[in-house]
């Protein structure tokens, strides 16, 4: 027992001594326009496609929950994180974003080589949220990319769609993360879309509806998810306000409108159920929550100093 305290006691001073390492003015001296120069790439990307926001958005978060914030699910090595079945749908929007957003920073002959692709990554997470009606944030920077990506180290590292709240919790609290903040990452549903494939279980089975969905709402997902469809077929997170970031999720979670029961639960169960409240009846709460939630994320099994690398390339290494 005591060699367990004493492992993980050792383990929270080494990941607390590597994300002290970042700070909001990294680049100040090596590319002190980084944040401009990232926000106007990004920006005209949205314009071009409104996917750009919650591909971006769902990248960051993919990428930090498997082997920390270090750019590995943007490596396409052979079967790397982007083949893994929870990670394929991101290999478009989300990447051409930082991809474009790098190619901007590095046409900077000051800027050249000294951005990491988890830094611009972090920044444009920030920026579509922004862009998308959320809260812009401060964020940290000086993570150092990483030189693995495999398909194995995936698994079982995402939520899963029929997820309970003890099981969202666990894993969560995995990464530092409270119930408050998982709650308020999950508001990110705001935005987006997801595949009949992931929630037909809830509106087809031999029990019939989900009891805990909206009865209308499943019939309306019925009709856009027939039997036998495809399913991959896109369905909107979030049914009344998708292309704006803001706290419908939760009041649709109240009204039964949660799409994943992984969404749904945070309402179904009484531990959860008053902070959702608390974000549905006022958006700056959630939008506080959300942007502590987002540091905390961001800080997750970084590399800093000399660990990993800053990629010329951000699908490869160098």
């Amino acid at each position: 027992m005591k060699k367990q305290i004493v492992c993980l006691l050792f383990l929270s001073l080494f990941i607390a001594s590597s994300y002290a390492q970042l700070k909001q003015n990294f680049y100040q001296s090596t590319c002190p326009n980084v944040e401009s120069i990232v926000r106007s790439a990004v920006a005209k990307k949205f314009q071009q496609t409104f996917v750009t926001a919650p591909g971006t958005l769902r990248l960051f978060f993919h990428d930090c929950f498997v082997r920390g914030c270090d750019a590995s699910v943007l490596l396409s090595n052979a079967n790397a994180e982007k083949d893994h079945h929870d990670d394929m749908s991101l290999a478009g929007d989300g990447f051409d974003t930082v991809i474009k957003a790098k190619e901007a920073v590095d046409s900077n002959p000051s800027c050249r080589n000294k951005v990491s692709c988890a830094d611009i990554l972090a920044l444009a997470t920030r920026d579509v949220v922004a862009l998308t009606g959320g809260p812009s944030y401060k964020v940290e920077l000086g993570r150092r990319d990483g030189r693995i990506s495999t398909k194995a180290s995936v698994q079982h590292k995402l939520p899963h769609p029929e997820f309970n709240l003890d099981q969202l919790n666990t894993m969560f609290a995995s990464h530092g993360l409270s119930q408050t903040d998982m709650i308020a990452l999950s508001g990110a549903h705001t935005l987006g879309f997801s595949h009949c494939g992931q929630f037909k279980k809830r509106i087809y089975s031999k029990a019939g509806i989900d009891q805990t969905l909206n009865r209308q709402y499943a019939l309306e997902l019925r009709q856009m998810c027939p039997l036998n469809v495809d399913p991959r077929i896109a369905i909107n997170m979030d049914p009344t306000s998708p292309n704006i970031f803001d706290n419908a999720y939760y009041k649709n979670l109240q009204q039964g409108k949660g799409l994943f029961t992984s969404d749904q639960v945070l309402f179904t169960d009484k531990r959860s159920r008053a902070t959702v409240n608390l974000f549905a009846s006022n958006n700056n709460a959630f939008y506080q929550a959300f942007v502590t939630a987002m540091t905390k994320l961001g800080r997750v099994g970084v590399l800093t100093g000399n660990q990993g690398e800053i990629r010329r390339d951000c699908s490869r290494v160098n």
